[in-house]
């Protein structure tokens, strides 16, 4: 969303400025003359890049997507199984939390307080994220691995909320009872092999 071309370096200065201050004072608080001041630009060169806050902090997020996005392919892209395709995907996930703390809460909280972005943004980046989990379901349909009756566009949408639930809590709790591991783990294992146990299945079907 960059509206100058010329100066590149000087708009991630920007983007890598406001990620500090988002956290450090949430979105609402923090002013566009803080952002500029912490990015060592004058504030009217903010807007030669940014239309306003709000723009600031969609282009935040559309960098991130993009570097999440690339990182996370090659990362699924490195596994042949369609079952450890998706834990991969998993831990990957809630392993970008501990990998940029900032950013992680930028996302879980100060984004979702933007209305341009819950209203009228168009996520064309996540929008791909969410389809690589798809991908992994079709291809695990394809071997014969998952179910053929499940829905990939409802599964993704599942699988990524668990995520971004527990992503959420990772950000807003102070005491954690459980690594990343084990809850990327268990996440995976609530959709891989559900939550009954395989022999009282059989005994209730009996």
């Amino acid at each position: 969303m960059m509206k100058n071309s010329k100066n590149k370096d000087k708009y991630f200065r920007i983007i890598q400025a406001a990620t500090r201050i988002f956290a450090r004072k949430g979105f609402y608080q923090a002013k566009v003359s803080e952002i500029a001041r912490e990015a060592g630009v004058a504030d009217g060169t903010i807007y030669l890049y940014f239309e306003n806050k709000d723009d600031i902090l969609i282009s935040l997020f559309e960098e991130q997507m993009k570097d999440v996005l690339k990182n996370m392919r090659a990362r699924v892209s490195r596994q042949k199984r369609p079952v450890q395709k998706l834990e991969q995907f998993a831990l990957g996930h809630l392993q970008l939390i501990e990998q940029n703390k900032d950013m992680a809460e930028i996302i879980q909280v100060e984004l979702r307080q933007s209305s341009k972005f819950m209203k009228s943004y168009k996520n064309e980046q996540f929008a791909r994220y969410l389809d690589l989990i798809a991908e992994i379901i079709r291809d695990g349909q394809a071997q014969g691995v998952f179910h053929p009756h499940i829905v990939p566009d409802l599964a993704k949408r599942a699988i990524f909320g668990a995520l971004d639930e527990m992503s959420r809590y990772w950000v807003l709790s102070s005491r954690r009872k459980y690594d990343i591991e084990t809850a990327a783990q268990q996440i995976s294992d609530y959709f891989l092999y559900g939550l009954v146990k395989k022999s009282d299945i059989s005994t209730e079907e009996t």
